[in-house]
């Protein structure tokens, strides 16, 4: 598609024909045959994805990227590259903001943790940097940042001074950077992903578990201010849903008083087949602050939870000063781990699949991330027997014993075997020299 040819002087240039039909001629100038090949198979990469209409391959993008102005204005021309003037930088905000235009589709608490990110990026980068000056080293820098108290700004739970984010909360930030500048290059304005390396993958941090007792869960249903929180504490602790999404989706079509059970629509797991719902008990600690909300409830009303609804309040914020006025200190993860202590009991009271269905999620994930062993497990453990179960393994042991003191009786087996006449004659008239043609084994008709 394109050719090299030679000027006096050892200047080359490259002939080919353009996208247009014309022919065209981009002069090198001094440069060894070798390099001349090397531009030359460029420019035909260049000029296939033209003609084909297709994106050009990210290591000639680089390429391209690196080249001089010069050449650069030259490969423009010739219509094969975008003139240099015409590329402005795209700056890390800049490709923020539009990603985060584009995804309307995505769930608010999504965005809430995509926006946190967002945050932690443009506090280390700066909102100027431009976003194809970022490096697999710079990434590198962003994620070992993640782990100073500087990445702390506006963190919710108390941590020592110099302590930053938890693990998993660095994986997730360093999976989402990777997302947003993944998109940076399936449109082109970058030529690779910098974080592609880094580890993403959240994983169980299992460091962070806390078993709310039911005496501890009483004291804080004690400090509630009102029902609704009596009920958003009771749906959580003894109904194990998820917060706030499954409490809010809750409505009273979704109550089978009769049936003492109630539908939990859940957006969260929505996507999976046959995830979108799932049927719980109405047990029997939740019923009471469902009923007196119910009581409370205008006629016509479908939320449950009503006073609560607007995405700009905390719950977190409003349910950490509860504790602290139950007496308590606020323990880690405040929502998962009281659903998380749900799923432990009702792992130790039903089969483990009944308990995971009710809670809507798989025996797997439970043992993974919400199955906890409590100190009532222990004391289950080491409480004395019953005194007739202790009686009867005390007499079973001393009978075992007794039987050992005696002898074994003595059966045929133990008698001597009678002495085989002519046994050792015959023993004396074996002769040397190994076994005989049939070996050991009996001769069998089929042999």
């Amino acid at each position: 598609m394109a050719s090299i040819g030679k000027d006096p002087g050892g200047r080359k240039r490259i002939l080919f024909v353009a996208p247009n039909g014309k022919r065209r001629t981009i002069r090198l100038g001094k440069l060894s045959v070798r390099a001349a090949e090397g531009v030359k198979f460029r420019i035909e990469h260049l000029l296939a994805a033209k003609i084909a209409g297709h994106a050009i391959e990210a290591d000639t993008a680089a390429w391209v990227a690196s080249l001089e102005p010069k050449l650069g204005g030259k490969l423009a021309v010739a219509g094969l590259v975008d003139s240099p003037e015409s590329k402005r930088e795209i700056t890390l905000a800049e490709h923020l903001q539009s990603y985060f235009d584009k995804r309307t589709d995505v769930k608010p608490a999504t965005a809430i943790n995509w926006r946190h990110t967002k945050r932690n990026l443009l506090s280390f980068f700066g909102p100027e940097r431009p976003l194809a000056s970022i490096t697999a080293g710079d990434a590198k820098d962003f994620e070992r940042w993640l782990g100073t108290s500087a990445a702390r700004e506006m963190r919710y739970s108390e941590a020592d001074a110099g302590e930053g984010l938890a693990e998993n909360t660095r994986r997730k930030r360093i999976c989402n950077a990777k997302q947003f500048f993944q998109d940076a290059v399936d449109r082109e304005i970058i030529t690779r992903n910098p974080f592609i390396k880094l580890k993403g993958a959240v994983g169980q941090n299992r460091k962070r578990d806390y078993f709310l007792t039911s005496e501890d869960a009483q004291k804080v249903l004690d400090t509630c201010p009102n029902a609704q929180w009596r009920l958003i504490f009771a749906l959580s602790r003894f109904g194990g849903l998820r917060c706030p999404s499954e409490h809010l989706a809750l409505t009273w079509e979704d109550i089978d008083w009769a049936a003492n059970r109630f539908t939990v629509h859940s957006p969260k797991t929505e996507h999976h087949e046959g995830g979108d719902s799932r049927v719980t008990p109405l047990f029997p600690e939740l019923r009471p602050h469902m009923e007196a909300v119910f009581d409370e409830a205008e006629p016509g009303t479908k939320y449950v939870i009503t006073q609560y609804r607007d995405a700009g309040q905390n719950l977190r914020t409003q349910f950490q000063r509860i504790i602290k006025r139950a007496g308590l200190s606020p323990w880690p993860k405040l929502f998962q781990n009281l659903r998380a202590s749900r799923a432990t009991e009702l792992a130790s009271e039903h089969p483990a699949h009944v308990a995971a269905a009710w809670l809507g999620h798989s025996t797997l994930i439970a043992s993974k991330h919400y199955w906890q062993i409590t100190d009532a497990d222990f004391e289950k453990a080491t409480l004395e027997k019953p005194p007739e179960r202790c009686a009867a393994q005390k007499a079973a042991q001393q009978a075992h014993v007794l039987a050992r003191k005696d002898s074994q009786a003595k059966t045929p087996a133990h008698e001597k075997a009678p002495e085989l006449q002519g046994f050792a004659s015959e023993c004396d008239t074996l002769q040397p020299g190994g076994v005989g043609d049939t070996g050991l084994e009996p001769v069998t008709s089929t042999v």
